[in-house]
């Protein structure tokens, strides 16, 4: 059985990566503007689409009213606080170098995993699909989630490094040491060639 992969495309959103953004101070967009994030997931985006490669967009947010909202989470905390991360705004948009397609899918979560709550894995089986590219932020939480859960439920996975970021550099690389242990580290031009 052959290499059938879709591209994940997580939480590159307004609220993390956009200036304007609400987590925009806690150095996600820094450190997406520093290692040229957007450009390269958008070069990935181009690349799955012209070799037919799924793209899949993964949203974190909460409804309006957060009824939903893990009220025990340290890392959803503030959300609440400060109106962050709530469905349907401008800040759980896919940042606009990165729109999803017409038909692309668009999976809303709740919770750090993608898988947690959704009904990713049965889109993923239903395309027929046996490796996950990972690309987004953040790296040492969703993408690290992402890499285990999916080793876990017997996808290959490979996490474009080159195409994600945590709020700092050590961050990022202390996860890629971590994620190297369940998922193959590579780069947009080794996953997704010219």
């Amino acid at each position: 059985m052959g290499r059938r992969p879709a591209l994940l495309v997580l939480d590159l959103i307004n609220e993390l990566v956009h200036p304007e953004g609400k987590y925009s101070a806690d150095g996600f967009c820094e450190q997406v503007a520093e290692r040229g994030v957007l450009g390269r997931a958008a070069t990935a985006i181009d690349r799955a689409r012209r070799d037919g490669v799924p793209v899949i967009y993964v949203v974190v947010g909460f409804s309006p009213g957060y009824a939903d909202w893990p009220a025990s989470s340290e890392l959803f905390a503030s959300a609440r606080d400060d109106d962050r991360v709530v469905l349907g705004t401008w800040g759980t948009q896919v940042h606009d170098e990165l729109k999803p397609a017409d038909g692309e899918p668009v999976i809303e979560k709740r919770r750090v995993s993608p898988f947690f709550g959704t009904h990713l894995d049965l889109l993923l089986r239903n395309l027929g699909v046996n490796t996950l590219l990972l690309t987004g932020v953040t790296t040492d939480l969703v993408i690290l989630s992402t890499a285990r859960e999916g080793h876990d439920r017997d996808y290959h996975v490979e996490v474009l490094a080159d195409a994600a970021a945590a709020d700092s550099r050590e961050a990022h690389e202390t996860a890629l040491k971590v994620i190297a242990r369940t998922a193959r580290i590579t780069s947009v031009d080794e996953a997704l060639p010219a």
